[in-house]
């Protein structure tokens, strides 16, 4: 039907649904057909039989800005080096969920308008280096690259050593990069950001699988040269079932938020604790203007781990924050944290949290077990002359409590 109408240029959009239907993936495939007039490509839940007739598809698209791809099973086929004749020089957008694509680098390089690299769920037989995220694919080219989105979709997809060598004297600057998305393991983030540097990025995901340790001295680097994440003063630690997290932001919003989120995935209380203290005392030390710490847990988070565990470990996560002037704490948290530290001795009471002024706790008035902890850190505090007034929550509202006043 496409030979009586206009030359117009062509979307191609189908779902699950018509893929796995023959006669819908004819007319998909007669569409594509007219490659010169092709310019959007949105495939979702692709089966494995199609996106192995999908890499047949081998000539040059010189119409196409956007590309979606996400397939449907999680085993699936490799895409080759000659998909799409390896040239989409007007691709703006592309998308990739699920799909293998190791040679995708080599087809960046025709794309010099690219805006938006989004990369999901990678295989690992579609594992690609850092190497060639940002040499093969001409990151630096790529002056109107915003959006990077790379995750992996398990903890195999480590670098080889010739990724873990020294960082490069001359970076790759991506000058539109603003924000940046990542999942996988920390060598590779390590890898990946010793050759580049982001000077206008302003929002950060990261979320590393669970490891014994965090290698992370180069990312505390990169986002140190990234002006916009020099405003960052307040800082929220969220426990999760599955997960522990902890985002930085500007108490004073902006249009152009700024956000640097850095996740772990894992269970275990105990875990958690472990791996978020590691990574905090990594890149903290770039901000010392950080005055507000929230700690939390969600609606319904589930204890997973011993509960009478080390008190020390509560205190290592604490000590990275030495600025912190106003500490937030929910209810199931707060009595974990009030026992870890009524055991300091009076002349070590500001090893953690030394410039401490407020404790805002979300529990009743009655709950005696938390400011029982408590008192003697507090009182331990007044006497050193380092003074903390304690806050309750009560009817909307904070109220200072008399045993932040004795």
């Amino acid at each position: 039907m496409l030979a009586i109408w206009p030359v117009l240029p062509i979307r191609i959009e189908a779902s699950y649904t018509r893929l796995s239907r023959a006669n819908g993936a004819d007319n998909l495939f007669a569409a594509l057909g007219h490659r010169n007039r092709v310019c959007y490509i949105n495939l979702g839940g692709i089966p494995n039989s199609q996106l192995k007739r999908l890499a047949t598809v081998q000539e040059p698209f010189p119409a196409l800005t956007y590309l979606r791809l996400s397939a449907l099973f999680k085993d699936v086929s490799v895409l080759p080096d000659s998909f799409l004749g390896g040239s989409t020089p007007r691709l703006k957008r592309i998308y990739l969920l699920r799909i293998s694509f190791p040679s995708l680098p080599n087809l960046l390089l025709s794309a010099r308008d690219l805006v938006t690299l989004y990369l999901k769920d990678i295989p690992h037989s579609g594992y690609i280096s850092p190497e060639a995220i940002v040499t093969a694919s001409g990151l630096s080219a790529l002056i109107r690259l915003e959006d990077a989105h790379i995750e992996f979709r398990s903890p195999r997809s480590h670098p080889d050593q010739a990724s873990r060598r020294l960082p490069l004297q001359i970076r790759t600057v991506p000058p539109a990069l603003l924000h940046l998305v990542f999942k996988g393991v920390s060598e590779y983030l390590e890898a990946l950001v010793a050759q580049i540097s982001a000077p206008r990025l302003r929002t950060a995901y990261i979320t590393f699988f669970n490891q014994l340790a965090f290698d992370t001295l180069q990312f505390p680097q990169f986002i140190g040269r990234a002006e916009k994440f020099r405003a960052l003063d307040q800082a929220e630690v969220v426990f999760r079932q599955v997960s522990v997290e902890i985002t930085l932001s500007p108490r004073i919003k902006t249009v152009d938020r700024t956000v640097l989120k850095i996740a772990i995935s894992c269970r275990a209380l105990d875990w958690q604790l472990s791996s978020m203290a590691q990574v905090c005392s990594s890149f903290l030390t770039l901000f010392t203007t950080f005055e507000h710490l929230d700690i939390r847990e969600i609606q319904n988070w589930r204890l997973l781990g011993q509960d009478n565990m080390d008190s020390n470990q509560w205190l290592e996560l604490l000590r990275p924050f030495a600025s912190v002037k106003s500490l937030y704490l929910s209810k199931k948290l707060a009595i974990r944290i009030a026992h870890a530290l009524q055991d300091f001795a009076a002349d070590r009471v500001t090893d953690v949290l030394p410039a401490l002024q407020n404790f805002f706790l979300k529990i009743s008035d009655q709950s005696g077990p938390v400011k029982k902890a408590l008192a003697q850190f507090i009182t331990a505090r007044r006497l050193s002359g380092h003074p903390v007034v304690l806050h309750l929550y009560k009817r909307g509202t904070w109220v200072v409590d008399s045993l932040g006043d004795n």
